[in-house]
C-alpha cells in the first residue's frame, strides 16, 4: 500500500538547493547519509493536468500556502527571488520562485477545498 509521496529536484547545485530548502523555506530534514538531506514538508496533494499533444510529458512540484501575499513577503525577506508577480488562475493564485541550480518552483494559494 502506498504510504506517501516522495518528490525530487534534480539540479547541478544540489548542496545549494538543500541549504535553500533548509534555511530559506525552513523545512525540517534528516541526513540520509553523506549529506543527502531528505526534507519533511507539510501536507501534500497532487493533480494530473492536461497538456498539448506537442509537449513532452513532465512532472513538477509546487508548494501551496493559505496566504500567498504574506508568504511571498516572508520569503522575499529571506532573500528568495520570485520570477514574476502573483497571477489569478481561477482555481488559485500562482507565482514562481527560483531554487539554486536554475529550477523554478510554483507557489500557489488554492481556491478549492483541499482533500
Amino acid at each position: 500500500m502506498i504510504k506517501g509521496l516522495h518528490g525530487m529536484f534534480y539540479t547541478p547545485k544540489a548542496e545549494e538547493a538543500r541549504q535553500f530548502l533548509a534555511e530559506k523555506l525552513g523545512f525540517d530534514h534528516v541526513d540520509a547519509g553523506n549529506g543527502w538531506l531528505v526534507f519533511d514538508v507539510p501536507d501534500a496533494e497532487f493533480g494530473v493536468h492536461p497538456i498539448d499533444d506537442n509537449r513532452e510529458p513532465t512532472s513538477g512540484l509546487s508548494f501551496w500556502c493559505d496566504d500567498i501575499e504574506q508568504t511571498v513577503a516572508d520569503l522575499e525577506d529571506e532573500g528568495v527571488g520570485f520570477v514574476g508577480p502573483v497571477e489569478d488562475k481561477g482555481w488559485g493564485l500562482v507565482t514562481r520562485f527560483e531554487l539554486p541550480g536554475g529550477l523554478e518552483v510554483q507557489l500557489y494559494e488554492p481556491r478549492y477545498e483541499q482533500p
